[in-house]
């Protein structure tokens, strides 16, 4: 039974969503393109707002944003977002809307330059798993959200970049107490 396992501190234990969440995909590597885009923009719709929130719309935003496809969140014009600020099923900021659009773009410009956004994940610290519990910025994160802000992305701050760094796995963050807590290979995580 779900509610006899100890979880992360934040999963909220009364949203069946958050527990599949944490239970299933949290901190489990996953480095298919639609994933690692999927997450992306997911995570820029938390900034200010809970995750827990941005995961409760997830399916909402699968079917407003065409499935999470890239190409076609690319070439969204003026009509399709005003159709998404009318969208009560998702999160409606103007800001973070024209953002995903410019986002997927920039996305898709890095996955050309680099053969893949995986690839270009990687080229930060050779795809390696960061063990650390009790952070919401390292020095990773900094770096990609300070490339990513570069060539002009938003909402990708550092706090962001590291949620969506333990979201696909590269991060792995789950409490000492925690069922899904395990150490690293070489031992010196606790």
């Amino acid at each position: 039974m779900a509610e006899d396992k100890k979880r992360c501190f934040w999963c909220n234990l009364k949203n069946p969503v958050y527990i599949k969440y944490h239970d299933e995909e949290w901190g489990v590597p996953n480095f298919s393109e639609g994933y690692l885009y999927e997450m992306l923009l997911l995570e820029s719709f938390q900034a200010g707002l809970s995750w827990e929130c941005v995961l409760n719309k997830r399916e909402a935003f699968r079917e407003a944003f065409d499935g999470f496809d890239m190409h076609a969140v690319s070439n969204y014009g003026d009509s399709k977002l005003q159709e998404l600020l009318g969208n009560k099923a998702i999160i409606r900021n103007r800001l973070k809307l024209r953002a995903a659009v410019e986002n997927s773009k920039i996305f898709g410009n890095i996955q050309k330059e680099f053969g893949s956004f995986r690839n270009y994940l990687f080229s930060f610290n050779g795809g390696a798993t960061a063990y650390e519990i009790g952070k919401t910025t390292n020095e990773l994160s900094d770096a990609i959200s300070a490339d990513l802000q570069k060539r002009g992305m938003k909402f990708v701050g550092s706090t962001i970049i590291y949620s969506y760094l333990q979201a696909i796995g590269m991060i792995y963050s789950h409490d000492a107490d925690c069922f899904l807590h395990k150490q690293c290979a070489d031992d010196s995580f606790s």
